[in-house]
């Protein structure tokens, strides 16, 4: 293959797809691929694509009839990666856009499908799920732009089996990374001068790695925090999503021993109605879920807890959605990602629920779930106003070029005058003011 061929490539969807990009950047490089910022200097064009959501496919279906454009022009290649790879492989083949359709766990067969590509002229797939595939022998490239803060991805796949949810389907069956792996990558980014990383899974708290060649040999999710804990007191270490039925004590323990993983805790319970959670099959009731709310206020009294609410899941009723909004009122959750529900082709509550709440209703609920959580992260936010916390500087503000902003350890953004520091380092934060999303404070020397 000719060397320093063009990569431009696009990313939806969520973390775990800017990493996977990020690994694919690093397997091409090494076949002679160089990254680019435009789409115009481009000699291969992929997108990495998210299936969450219908809007995220639309949007893609929209960028395929762009890059077209660009194959009518000059000589580009196009590949489709990633979820909806899978979930539409054939639909996708037929775009007259596209060359190569790859699932997420085949990105290590690119280069050879490029190559099949080049020397036949016919369009590639490959969209085999695996059982062991974790790429945890790459180490990615790079593309974050404040070099502060980074993500480590320990586990692919998922086994939950959420009704609602097209994930299981599109990414397989939950296996996890080799701990050793691991920790040699928080290593090298804290050498890189990142001071913050971020553990990524579909639900890390089911995180269990067994030694092939010692079967009783394991180490779990609270094992591993620790393990990257240690690799220097001065790196912050986050993770994210925790659930509900998963969610140990040792976890809790890990963090309240370890000053440097940080209190935070994404909890999703998309409903306060234990009707929905059935349906939803999430496998935990609300005196579950909020068994583990208290003890994450007992073991770390410090921790935020965030989480993820769906408005209108199939059959929800008046009762179903105040039984929700009453949920928020006892957690009072540091902030939200609230959704009304989109059926996804696939999954079993397409097969097998109608999606039967008008979207008027959905529409009202979620409004009515976001103005109440807007008003409960004002008051949480309130509550900070007159204290002093260790932010970690992670660039500068948008809205002002003289003001700097970080996120205090329980992922909390802080807003601050410069006075000469600059992003990776910690300062010390008086919190004088807030809104519902921002800290806003002042350096403490």
């Amino acid at each position: 293959m000719e060397k320093n061929k063009r990569l431009f490539i696009e990313t939806y969807g969520c973390q775990m797809n800017v990493y996977d990009s990020e690994i694919v950047l690093s397997i091409l490089a090494n076949d002679g691929y160089a990254p680019c910022d435009s789409l115009d200097d481009a000699d291969l064009i992929l997108v990495n694509t998210c299936s969450i959501r219908d809007n995220a496919e639309q949007r893609v279906w929209g960028r395929l009839d762009c890059f077209l454009q660009e194959k009518k022009s000059r000589d580009v290649k196009v590949g489709v990666l990633g979820c909806m790879a899978e979930r539409l492989r054939q639909e996708l083949l037929s775009h007259p856009a596209v060359d190569i359709v790859a699932g997420p766990d085949t990105y290590r067969e690119l280069p050879a499908m490029l190559r099949r590509l080049e020397e036949s002229g016919e369009s590639q797939i490959n969209t085999t799920l695996s059982l062991k595939e974790t790429y945890a022998d790459i180490d990615p490239i790079r593309t974050d732009r404040n070099r502060v803060s980074t993500f480590i991805s320990i586990m692919r796949g998922c086994n939950n089996m959420c009704t609602y949810c097209i994930v299981p389907y599109v990414r397989g069956g939950e296996r996890s990374r080799d701990p050793k792996s691991i920790v040699r990558e928080a290593e090298r980014m804290y050498a890189a001068g990142y001071r913050e990383v971020n553990l990524l899974g579909q639900n890390v708290d089911s995180y269990l790695w067994k030694n092939p060649d010692n079967m009783t040999e394991t180490v779990d999710f609270a094992q591993l925090l620790e393990l990257v804990a240690l690799v220097a007191p001065d790196l912050r270490v986050r993770f994210s999503t925790s659930h509900p039925k998963d969610m140990g004590n040792g976890v809790l323990y890990s963090m309240a021993m370890y000053p440097n993983i940080c209190t935070h805790i994404h909890l999703p319970v998309q409903s306060g109605s234990d009707r929905m959670l059935g349906k939803m099959n999430r496998k935990y009731t609300i005196a579950g879920y909020m068994d583990r709310i208290d003890k994450i206020r007992e073991i770390v009294p410090d921790a935020a807890v965030t989480t993820d609410i769906i408005a209108g899941f199939c059959s929800e009723t008046e009762e179903d959605h105040l039984a929700t909004l009453e949920l928020m009122r006892r957690v009072r959750f540091d902030s939200a990602f609230m959704f009304q529900y989109s059926e996804r082709p696939g999954t079993k509550a397409a097969r097998h629920f109608p999606d039967d709440v008008p979207h008027e209703v959905k529409t009202r609920r979620l409004n009515e779930i976001i103005e109440l959580q807007s008003s409960i992260s004002l008051e949480r936010n309130r509550e900070c106003i007159g204290g002093t916390y260790e932010v970690l500087i992670e660039g500068t503000s948008k809205r002002d070029s003289n003001s700097l902003f970080g996120r205090t350890s329980s992922n909390k953004v802080c807003v601050f005058p410069a006075l000469g520091h600059r992003p990776g380092e910690y300062v010390n934060i008086k919190v004088e003011s807030c809104t519902s999303a921002t800290l806003l404070g002042n350096i403490v020397e």
